[in-house]
């Protein structure tokens, strides 16, 4: 669902599903006919801005989950994976991409401290926010590509990628902004090159 709209908005979605479906029990909504994913995310308000791209991963999701791991999500993480069949696994649904398989797996590890039997493919997503951040601190190009940041991040600390993706997102969400970024309350000011204002 956190795919061009604000992060708040994405998260809530599964709670709005819930309230329009009156359930959120994976082998019920398993049952369900993907007209009533399609209306429940349409219907006024709708609760993305793809309402009918996100209600068909939404429904594909589900009987992903059913299918493949007998309708319990937690068993795609249980097994103390290694990071690359993490991500390799968030890949394997319908609308995600690397994007968001290794955002899914970063915070699964970082936030609910899920084990993992490495973090060495848990790279940094290549978020706008997170460019910015990279680019004004002189670690990529302006003009570089996903690659490049993944490398980048890479190179910095090569057994967990993904250590810099939260931290760089909240920077350029609260100061690095696209224009008139506030470096005088900046967190990186002092080391920064982009910084325009001197911290005291």
């Amino acid at each position: 669902m956190d795919r061009q709209i604000i992060a708040e908005r994405a998260w809530l979605i599964p709670y709005s599903l819930r309230q329009r479906l009156g359930c959120f029990d994976s082998c019920y909504l398993a049952e369900l006919p993907v007209e009533r994913f399609l209306a429940a995310f349409s219907d006024p308000p709708p609760l993305h801005r793809f309402p009918e791209v996100m209600a068909k991963n939404a429904y594909a999701a589900i009987h992903h989950i059913r299918d493949e791991y007998r309708g319990d999500a937690s068993r795609i993480w249980s097994d103390c994976p290694s990071s690359a069949l993490l991500v390799l696994r968030f890949l394997r649904f319908q609308g995600a991409g690397p994007k968001i398989a290794t955002m899914a797996a970063n915070i699964l590890v970082r936030d609910f401290h899920v084990p993992v039997s490495d973090k060495y493919s848990i790279d940094i997503s290549p978020d706008v926010q997170v460019r910015r951040v990279f680019a004004r601190l002189g670690l990529i190009r302006e003009e570089a590509s996903d690659q490049e940041l993944t490398y980048a991040a890479r190179a910095m600390h090569p057994d967990y990628p993904g250590i810099f993706d939260l931290a760089a997102w909240d920077v350029g969400r609260t100061w690095c902004h696209p224009k008139k970024p506030d470096c005088g309350h900046c967190c990186l000011s002092s080391v920064c090159p982009a910084t325009e204002t001197p911290t005291c």
